[in-house]
Parts: structure tokens; C-alpha cells; sequence
């Protein structure tokens, strides 16, 4: 009887502990969802310069809690589903807030509806990797994804505010970079996942020091760097995919 009773009180505790909410990497995303919701509070108050900063903020916790859950064995499902209703926010309707907020409203309704194209690309772009999740490569996402998308919306709004450029001048340009922004996410380009990169792993030296020169260079002009990585990042989506259907296109034969 006793036996039993010891049983049923184990079983109970596994219940309860896998009920339970791991802290660490939930710490990650809560940070994540903050620097979202603060540069929709910055974007509101003009301040677009902070908002598009949040914004990169928000990018790099997203990037750390994932590894941190992975390193500490602290996956949940609770981690997934909370990560994603995060993500709507932080890559999805931050960004089109923010650029709405400072040059797509002069346009009216198209101004609107392009920033609501690059919010439901957001969404569907999340719900798409979430039900692929067990069936995709690794190595590639389908579709640019959302922190990428977020970060060169924010770096667009980033570069021009950097350089004292009229956002007025600028509205046409945001309408098609929020458009591209948008409509990426929901394609089936491939982009590289960085996922398969192994931080115990030794690299060449040329490696390390291209990692300097592109700190120097960040450094030195941090919005023009980061807004031009995301714009290679968001082209080679194009040219990977061209290159695979090359590579599957079957030879002609004379």
C-alpha cells in the first residue's frame, strides 16, 4: 500500500514539473517582447532612431533564448508557443508600426495596407515554421525570416534618419522595402539558417579577422553596416534559390 502511495506521489511530481515554466529562457523572450513593445512606445513618441534599435535588440535576445533553452536543456513547449506570440510582435507588428509611423501614413490607405501585407506576412511566415518545424532542412529557412525582415525594415527606417533625410521623400521607397519586406517572408526562397554554425569549433585565422574588421566597421557607422547586411541577406534568398534550380535543371543534350 505504501508502495503505491510513493508511486502515485512520484507520478504527481512529474506532472507538476512538467507543468512548470523554465525561467532562463523565457527570460530571453519576455526581454525580446520589451524591446518590441518599446519601440512601438518609441515610434509613437517620434523617436524612430531608438525604435529601430529596439527593434535590432529585439533580434538578438530572439537569437539567444533558443540556444540558451537548447544549452540548458530547458526546451518546453510552453518556450515554442511563447517565442512565436513574441515574435508577432517584436518582427511583425513593431517594425510595420514603426515605418507607418514615420512615412507611410502620408500616403493614406496604401500607406496602411502596407504595413498590414508586411503584419500578416509576419504571422503566416511564424505559423508556416512552426508547422514545419519537424520537416524542414536545418540548414534553410523557407521564406526570409521575420527577425531578418524586422531588422531591414528598422535598418531602412535606421540609415535614412542616420543620413537627415526627409522620411517624406522617402515614402515611395518604404511602401516597396515594407512590400518586399512582407511578401519574402511568405516565399519559398531559401536563406541560410546559421543554424549549423558550431561555436566549440575551430575556425582559420581570416575568419576571426573578418570578424574584427566587421565590428571596426560597425563601430564606425552602425546603421549603414547593419542596414547593408540585411540587404545582402535579403538578396541571396534570390540567389541561392536561383542557383539550386539551376543545379536541378537537367542537362541539354545536343
Amino acid at each position: 500500500m505504501d508502495d503505491d502511495y510513493q508511486k502515485r506521489r512520484v507520478l504527481e511530481k512529474n506532472r507538476i514539473r512538467r507543468r512548470g515554466i523554465y525561467l532562463l529562457p523565457n527570460l530571453f523572450t519576455t526581454a525580446a517582447l520589451f524591446a518590441g513593445f518599446f519601440a512601438i512606445v518609441q515610434a509613437m513618441n517620434l523617436n524612430f532612431d531608438q525604435a529601430a534599435i529596439a527593434i535590432y535588440v529585439a533580434m538578438v535576445l530572439d537569437g539567444l533564448d533558443g540556444r540558451v533553452a537548447r544549452l540548458t536543456r530547458t526546451q518546453s513547449a510552453f518556450g515554442a508557443e511563447y517565442d512565436s506570440l513574441a515574435d508577432v510582435i517584436s518582427f511583425g507588428a513593431a517594425p510595420a508600426l514603426v515605418i507607418y509611423e514615420w512615412s507611410l501614413r502620408g500616403m493614406g490607405k496604401l500607406g496602411w495596407i502596407a504595413a498590414f501585407v508586411y503584419v500578416a506576412g509576419a504571422a503566416l511566415r511564424l505559423a508556416r515554421f512552426n508547422t514545419m518545424l519537424e520537416v524542414q532542412d536545418k540548414r534553410w529557412f523557407q521564406g526570409m525570416p521575420s527577425p531578418a525582415a524586422a531588422a531591414l525594415v528598422a535598418g531602412f527606417v535606421f540609415v535614412v534618419d542616420d543620413y537627415g533625410i526627409d522620411p517624406e521623400n522617402m515614402r515611395w521607397l518604404a511602401f516597396v522595402v515594407t512590400l518586399f519586406a512582407g511578401l519574402t517572408m511568405v516565399s519559398n526562397l531559401k536563406y541560410y539558417s546559421f543554424k549549423t554554425i558550431n561555436l566549440r569549433k575551430s575556425y582559420p585565422f581570416v575568419a576571426i579577422l573578418l570578424f574584427v574588421v566587421f565590428f571596426a566597421l560597425l563601430s564606425y557607422q552602425p546603421a549603414t553596416v547593419l542596414f547593408a547586411m540585411f540587404v545582402v541577406y535579403a538578396i541571396s534568398g534570390f540567389a541561392v534559390s536561383a542557383w539550386q534550380a539551376l543545379r536541378r535543371r537537367p542537362a541539354s543534350t545536343g
